[in-house]
């Protein structure tokens, strides 16, 4: 089981309609991009500690979120250097500037809180229960078809572990072969990456020819939604919270 893959469980957040959860994921998200640094460092804390609750401690987060913490640490290096202002170092002519940090920092939190909203909504909620839910919320726009818009977004849920799967293969093997000490980045990345797109569009194919021979069609039974009586409460809570990490920004110093 991958860390983006659908753990089972009874929580609050297992329970809730996927349709309430996909407005909270929207809400924060949209917040987040809005707030500053205090409300997005408290919505990182509360995260964090309902991700914990769900057997996903940090020590788990940071060890297979690797390559998105170093995605993150580039990003912060980008805008401290890339940003002019007060200098905080200067390194042979070259500045690293105050205000550069601060955007850094604001901008590396705001992409972690996402892709924390993002997996909070993966490991509580089945693909199936995504794909209704996205059928639901297009069904009203006209000139969107929206069961196969739905169909092709379970579909991307389902295929993340798989493809995370097959890149944790390949590169099990590549090691075993002492292929991790090629010197060459470059070469090593196109080692990596090619048998895994080749795994990825051969289990893409087989999946197709599987729904073809089974005679699938668009035109299915209507999802049910399972809903536990709080999504009220929490839809309520979460507008308090969204609008308390905009006030933090108002805040004296």
């Amino acid at each position: 089981m991958t860390l983006f893959s659908y753990h089972s469980g009874g929580t609050l957040w297992h329970t809730l309609d996927v349709r309430c959860k996909c407005l909270m994921v929207c809400l924060l998200s949209l917040t987040v991009l809005k707030a500053g640094l205090p409300g997005t460092i408290i919505c990182l804390g509360v995260l964090m500690g309902i991700l914990k609750t769900l057997g996903l401690g940090p020590a788990r987060l940071v060890r297979q979120l690797k390559g998105f913490l170093l995605l993150l640490i580039v990003i912060f290096l980008s805008r401290w250097a890339g940003t002019s202002g007060d200098p905080m170092v200067t390194l042979f002519g070259f500045s690293l500037t105050r205000q550069g940090f601060s955007s850094g920092i604001l901008v590396s939190f705001r992409f972690l809180v996402v892709m924390l909203l993002g997996l909070l909504l993966t490991v509580t909620t089945r693909s199936m229960e995504v794909k209704a839910a996205v059928q639901w919320f297009l069904k009203p726009i006209p000139f969107i078809p929206e069961k196969r818009v739905a169909v092709m977004a379970g579909l991307s849920l389902k295929f993340m572990p798989l493809i995370l799967d097959n890149a944790r293969e390949v590169n099990h093997a590549v090691n075993a072969r002492c292929g991790n000490l090629r010197k060459n980045p470059v070469r090593r990345l196109i080692i990596l990456s090619w048998p895994v797109l080749k795994k990825t569009f051969q289990s893409a194919d087989d999946l197709g020819l599987a729904m073809q021979a089974r005679c699938y069609s668009e035109n299915r039974t209507a999802p049910r939604f399972l809903q536990n009586g709080k999504e009220g409460w929490v839809l309520i809570l979460t507008l308090i919270f969204s609008a308390g990490m905009l006030l933090t920004d108002y805040l004296p110093a």
